[in-house]
């Protein structure tokens, strides 16, 4: 059933195959066009571009979240897409929305209008607080600071969009990258060999997923952490609950992607307690592009040993032996995660974008 936004535009929901191994459709296949030149618009780049293949397994809901996508249709062109995530953790009342417009489509109304059809239909489902991210662009001749004290991002025009829409900004997220150059391999060896000597009571143990099983447990402790230990500033993301079943769903969800994902842990030796972990991946077809840094942590009981820097340049180092023609790295921190900063700096990341975390209230 289709939505009428403006006088020719219309809202329609996106249809995923029935069989969930069927490949994409037409429709979905045009979505994945619009949402990748939509990242390219923005952004300028392609470091989150998804193939239609790759996005097909992302649209699907999960046990954690409930998904749903529509599209926006003008004059029989597909020139918007919308997105959300409703998480199921803690009292399933939180969301995560994304709606990318053409750039020749701004400034007709197409993005407030589509996102008051969303609010609607997300407050008919009991969502209280919606949540999205959005990388920011332009001088800082008139900035938007971070409330949380540290970073801050230009108000440009999708800022002034959100602003007129009823979000606030909440945290500033850095984007880094790390380009590998001619002294990348020593500077790891050298972090390496400092964080060991702090750490002489763990071990670094890896695995690419699949989780051997002896590790499961102690990995899915360690996702669920990053939702109560990172910085969160004030956006009250929900605790995320993870099992050896929510791991494998992960696992499987990956794998249909067409991602291949490295997982560097520190294992306590007295205890065999994993208490630290990195996580990169890379798109398993295209071993020369951009590889991702996901999450990091340093369970906060085992912090004050250096173990971030010891997974992230254990992870990094055979990292370089797995993939050598992947150069470049890129990873999102919270700019008050000073701790986490410091190391991506030391090892040789810097900054080349920044994020707004933006939040509202849909009571």
């Amino acid at each position: 059933m289709s939505t009428r936004l403006t006088e020719t535009a219309t809202l329609h929901p996106l249809v995923l195959p029935a069989q969930a191994d069927a490949g994409p459709t037409d429709e979905i296949r045009t979505y994945a066009e619009v949402r990748n030149r939509s990242i390219r618009e923005t952004t300028g780049r392609d470091d989150d571009a998804l193939s239609p293949d790759e996005l097909l397994p992302v649209l699907h809901s999960t046990r954690a979240s409930r998904k749903m996508q529509w599209y926006v249709q003008d004059a029989g062109e597909m020139i918007a897409c919308v997105a959300v995530d409703m998480l199921q953790d803690a009292s399933a009342d939180t969301a995560i929305a994304t709606i990318a417009v053409l750039e020749k489509h701004w400034r007709r109304g197409i993005g407030t209008a589509a996102l008051a059809a969303l609010e609607t239909e997300l407050r008919a489902a009991g969502v209280k607080t919606l949540l999205c991210w959005v990388e920011h662009h332009g001088e800082m001749q008139e900035n938007l600071p971070s409330p949380t004290g540290f970073g801050a991002v230009p108000r440009d025009s999708t800022a002034r969009f959100l602003q007129r829409s009823g979000f606030a900004l909440e945290q500033v997220e850095r984007a880094s990258e790390l380009v590998f150059a001619t002294d990348t391999a020593t500077r790891l060896d050298e972090a390496l060999a400092v964080a060991q000597e702090h750490a002489h009571e763990y071990r670094v143990v890896q695995w690419l997923l699949p989780t051997p099983p002896r590790f499961v447990d102690g990995y899915a402790w360690m996702k669920s952490r990053m939702s109560t230990d990172a910085p969160d500033a004030e956006l009250g993301t929900p605790e995320e609950i993870w099992d050896a079943d929510r791991v494998a769903e992960l696992e499987q969800r990956q794998a249909a992607k067409g991602f291949t994902i490295q997982v560097t842990a520190a294992e306590h030796i007295a205890t065999g307690e994993l208490c630290a972990f990195n996580e990169l991946a890379i798109r398993a077809s295209d071993p020369r592009g951009t590889s991702h840094q996901y999450d990091t942590l340093v369970l906060a009981g085992h912090r004050g040993h250096r173990l971030g820097m010891l997974v992230k340049a254990a992870g990094l180092r055979e990292w370089r032996n797995r993939f050598p023609e992947s150069t470049r790295v890129i990873t999102y921190n919270a700019e008050e995660n000073r701790p986490m900063l410091d190391i991506n700096e030391s090892i040789g990341f810097t900054p080349f974008a920044y994020e707004g975390a933006w939040k509202k209230d849909l009571t």
